[in-house]
C-alpha cells in the first residue's frame, strides 16, 4: 500500500514537473523579451521613469494647463527621437518628417496604439480605431462616400449652419470686452456634423440645453480626465467608479440617440430609396443625403454592415468631425485677429470673389479662396488640430542608431514635426506664403501632415477643409476680428485635440462695406 502511494506520489512529482517546465520555459522566454526591450528602449534619450508606473512621475504635480508646455520642453529637450513608458509599455517619440514617414508610409505598422482604448467604448471599432482586415474593409468601402458631388451636396449645410452662428454672433457687437468665440464654433460645427453624417437637425446653437449635446462635451470631458489618470485606466477600476457610472449614463445617451437616428432613417431608405440628394421628403422639401445614407446604400449594396457596425462609423465621423474642426476654425480667427493685415488680405479676395454680394458661396467659390486656404493650411501647421497620432508596433523598427523593439507604441509628433526648422525656416512665424506652390514643392512630403498621411490618412481630410473655407469665409465677409490674446499668453492642452484652455478670445466689429 506504501508502495503504492509512493509510485503514485512520484508520479504526480513527475506530471507536475512536466507540466511547469513549459511554463517555466514560456516565463524564461518572455524574461528575456522584456529584459530585451528594456535595454533598447532604455537607449534611447527620455525623461526619468520608473518601474509600473513609469514616466509619468516626472509630470506629478503640474497642473493640467501647464502640462502640454512642460512635455513639450521635454521633448525639445530629447528630440528628435524620445522614449518614455506609459507604465509597462515603451512609447517612443519621433520628432523628424524621415522619421516619421517610416511610420505612416508603412502598410503593417497600421495599428493604433494604446492612445485610443480610451475612445473605444464610444467609437467601437470604427474607422478610427479598427485594425487588420475590418480596417482595410470598410476603409475601402467608406472611400467613395467622400467624393466630390458629395461633398458638394453638403456645401448648403455649412453655409446655412454659418449663417445661424453669424446671427448669434451678432450680440456681442455690443460686448466692450469681448467674448470667447469658441463655443459659437463648437455649436456650429456641432449642428454641420450631426446633420452632414446623421441627416437629422439637433439645433445646438438655438437648443444649448440638448440632451445630446451635453453627453457629447460630458463624455469627452470624461475621456480626457481618465488619460489624466493612471489609476483609472484599468476598464474594471473606472467603471465602477463614480465617473465611470456616469459616463457609461452619457454613453448610452449618445448611442441610444444614433441608434434611434439609423432606424429612422432605415424606415425612410426603405419606403423610399434616393438615389440623389434632390429627392423630395413627405412634406416637400429637399431631402439632403448623409453619410448615414451612404452607409445604409452600401450595405443593401452587397456589403455586411450591422446596425452596430453603422453605429460605429456614424459616431465615429462625429466624433472626428466637430471638435477637430471647431479647433481649426477657431484657431484660423486667432491668427487672424493676430495678425490684421492677413485678415484684410483674405477679406480683399473674399471682395474679390463676391463682389460685395451677400449670396451663398458655390463650390466655384470656395475653389477660389487660394490666399484663404494658405491661411488655413498655415494656421494648421502651427496648430494642428490632432498634434500626436500613435501606432502600435507589432516587428523591430530601425529609426537612426536605435532599434524600436516590437510591441512598442510610437507617437508621431506632429505638433513638432510642424515647428522643425529643417521644413520651415522661422518655424514660429504665421506666414501663408510656407504654403505658395513654389515652396512646397521641395520639402519633404511628411513635414506637414495635420490629417496624417500614408494608409490611414484622415478620410475626411476634404471635407475638414471645405467647412473650414465656407464658415470662415461667411463669418469674415459680415464681421472684422481682433484678438484679445497673445500667443505666448495661451495656455494650450493637448488631449483629445489642440485647444488653449481659457478658450480664444475676440472682439468683433461690423466688416465694413
Amino acid at each position: 500500500m506504501d508502495s503504492v502511494s509512493g509510485w503514485t506520489a512520484a508520479l504526480a512529482a513527475a506530471v507536475a514537473a512536466a507540466a511547469l517546465v513549459p511554463a517555466l520555459s514560456a516565463l524564461w522566454r518572455w524574461g528575456r523579451r522584456r529584459a530585451r526591450t528594456v535595454r533598447l528602449v532604455d537607449q534611447m534619450p527620455g525623461p526619468l521613469a520608473l518601474p509600473v508606473v513609469g514616466s509619468i512621475v516626472s509630470f506629478i504635480g503640474i497642473k493640467r494647463e501647464d502640462l502640454f508646455n512642460a512635455f513639450t520642453t521635454t521633448t525639445n529637450k530629447y528630440a528628435p527621437i524620445m522614449r518614455t513608458w506609459k507604465g509597462t509599455i515603451p512609447d517612443i517619440h519621433l520628432c523628424r518628417a524621415e522619421d516619421v514617414e517610416l511610420i505612416l508610409s508603412s502598410t503593417t505598422h497600421i495599428e493604433k496604439s494604446s492612445l485610443y482604448s480610451f475612445i473605444r467604448s464610444w467609437l467601437g471599432d470604427g474607422l478610427l480605431t479598427s485594425a487588420g482586415k475590418k480596417w482595410h474593409t470598410r476603409r475601402k468601402m467608406i472611400t467613395p462616400t467622400f467624393h466630390f458631388k458629395i461633398l458638394e451636396s453638403f456645401l448648403d449645410v455649412f453655409v446655412e449652419k454659418s449663417q445661424i452662428m453669424v446671427d448669434m454672433i451678432e450680440k456681442e457687437l455690443k460686448n466692450p470686452k469681448g467674448f470667447d468665440v469658441y463655443p459659437y464654433i463648437t455649436l456650429c460645427a456641432l449642428d454641420i456634423i450631426c446633420e452632414t453624417a446623421m441627416g437629422t437637425q439637433i439645433n445646438a446653437q438655438r437648443d444649448t440645453d440638448s440632451a445630446y449635446v451635453k453627453a457629447i462635451y460630458a463624455v469627452s470631458e470624461a475621456i480626457i480626465q481618465r488619460s489624466l489618470r493612471p489609476w483609472l485606466y484599468s476598464d474594471f477600476i473606472f467603471f465602477r467608479t463614480q465617473r465611470g457610472k456616469t459616463f457609461s449614463q452619457d454613453l448610452a445617451t449618445l448611442h441610444g440617440f444614433t441608434k434611434k437616428v439609423i432606424q429612422e432613417r432605415k424606415s425612410v431608405y426603405k419606403a423610399k430609396k434616393p438615389d440623389n440628394n434632390e429627392k423630395d421628403d413627405d412634406i416637400g422639401a429637399k431631402r439632403r443625403l448623409a453619410f448615414l445614407d451612404l452607409l445604409l446604400e452600401a450595405s443593401e449594396g452587397g456589403a455586411t454592415l450591422s446596425d452596430e457596425d453603422i453605429r460605429e462609423e456614424v459616431d465615429t465621423f462625429m466624433f472626428e468631425g466637430h471638435d477637430t474642426t471647431s479647433a481649426g476654425i477657431c484657431w484660423v480667427l486667432f491668427l487672424l485677429g493676430t495678425h490684421l493685415d492677413v485678415q484684410e488680405k483674405v477679406a480683399e479676395e473674399l471682395q474679390a470673389i463676391f463682389q460685395g454680394s451677400d449670396r451663398p458661396p458655390s463650390m466655384q467659390d470656395l475653389a477660389e479662396m487660394k490666399y484663404l486656404e494658405r491661411v488655413i493650411k498655415e494656421t494648421l501647421r502651427l496648430y494642428p488640430s490632432v498634434p500626436i497620432i500613435g501606432r502600435h508596433v507589432h516587428e523591430d523598427i530601425k529609426v537612426g542608431k536605435y532599434t524600436i523593439p516590437a510591441g512598442s507604441d510610437v507617437s508621431l509628433r506632429i505638433y513638432h514635426v510642424h515647428r522643425n526648422p529643417d521644413y520651415f525656416p522661422n518655424p514660429e512665424k504665421f506666414d501663408p506664403d510656407n504654403f505658395l506652390p513654389e515652396r512646397v514643392k521641395g520639402r519633404h512630403p511628411y513635414a506637414y501632415i495635420p490629417f496624417s498621411a500614408g494608409s490611414r490618412n484622415c478620410i475626411g481630410q476634404k471635407f475638414a477643409l471645405l467647412e473650414e473655407k465656407a464658415v470662415v469665409s461667411t463669418l469674415l465677409r459680415r464681421y472684422s476680428f481682433r484678438a484679445l490674446d497673445k500667443a505666448e499668453d495661451l495656455k494650450l492642452v493637448s488631449e483629445l485635440i489642440l485647444r488653449p484652455i481659457q478658450g480664444v478670445r475676440v472682439a468683433v466689429q461690423l466688416r465694413k462695406s
